[in-house]
């Protein structure tokens, strides 16, 4: 006896869902969760500060930091204010080949307060050996926000 297609759906096509909803990992099995606005908004800043230093602006770079004597920035040694930073980077990094290219990543956000952000994560930057060779470290980011977007206001950078 054949039955009828509008009796087989009914039948079948539960048993399709069933089994692909099983094959198929929910968004809880995957471990999905929606990151806040925050986390969002201090990775931009992150971004964009990447974008220009691959296109060779230093300028650019710089407006992720505060522009405040204050601004810390800390390698070997430790740079007191916006002014010192930008021109240390211009006296370091003369030209885009010498800057190469950089790239970010393990970035993690940690959110202090509405107000102030850590971000902890790995740098790679790639150039020629002629132009000092590839470079690869870790950084800690202390960032605050202000009337102009989050800002930089503690940079920790290690190679």
């Amino acid at each position: 006896m054949r039955w009828p297609v509008s009796f087989r759906l009914r039948i079948f096509l539960p048993l399709i869902v069933l089994a692909l909803s099983a094959a198929l990992p929910s968004a809880a099995q995957q471990g999905l969760t929606t990151v806040p606005q925050q986390q969002l908004d201090v990775i931009k800043v992150l971004l964009a500060q990447e974008a220009a230093w691959n296109r060779g602006d230093i300028d650019a770079f710089s407006e992720a930091y505060k522009n405040s004597p204050d601004t810390l920035f800390i390698t070997n040694t430790v740079n007191r204010g916006f002014t010192s930073m930008v021109e240390t980077y211009k006296r370091n990094y003369p030209s885009k080949a010498i800057m190469g290219t950089l790239g970010f990543s393990e970035l993690e956000v940690h959110a202090l307060d509405e107000r102030f952000a850590v971000v902890i994560g790995k740098y790679h930057l790639e150039r020629g050996k002629k132009e000092g060779g590839n470079a690869d470290g870790i950084f800690s980011l202390v960032l605050e926000k202000t009337d102009k977007g989050w800002k930089i206001i503690v940079d920790h950078t290690t190679s």
